[in-house]
């Protein structure tokens, strides 16, 4: 093999490449996701939503942890808040986040429980 053919072949991987704004965006989106009581968070908002104090019950947090776990989620853009009266009802955004959060958890339960990996 030739050093020209090495050359030919990272041209080409760097074509696959996603672009920058595409890589920052989703590196945001996977921090966000690595800290615990964020990433429950997300496993209940893909699953449904809800409001502050049934988020607090839930995870047994302080309320004003969930808020402001609740607000990096929104500006990562992993959450949706709507307004039902004087209540904030908060969920997962859309299927691409639904997807991420259950799939990262499916992978760590197969890891944890020893589980083969699957396609």
């Amino acid at each position: 093999m030739y050093a020209r053919d090495n050359a030919a072949g990272a041209n080409d991987l760097q074509q696959r490449l996603p672009v920058d704004s595409h890589v920052e965006a989703a590196t945001e989106m996977v921090r966000m996701l690595a800290d615990g009581t964020r990433l429950r968070l997300m496993w209940l908002l893909v699953h449904g939503e809800h409001d502050v104090t049934a988020l607090v019950t839930a995870l047994g947090v302080a309320r004003p942890a969930v808020s402001q776990h609740l607000g990096k989620l929104r500006l990562a853009g992993l959450v949706t808040m709507r307004r039902d009266g004087r209540r904030a009802l908060y969920s997962g955004r859309g299927g691409h986040v639904r997807r991420l959060v259950t799939e990262v958890m499916h992978a760590a339960s197969h890891r944890v429980r020893g589980i083969p990996e699957h396609d």
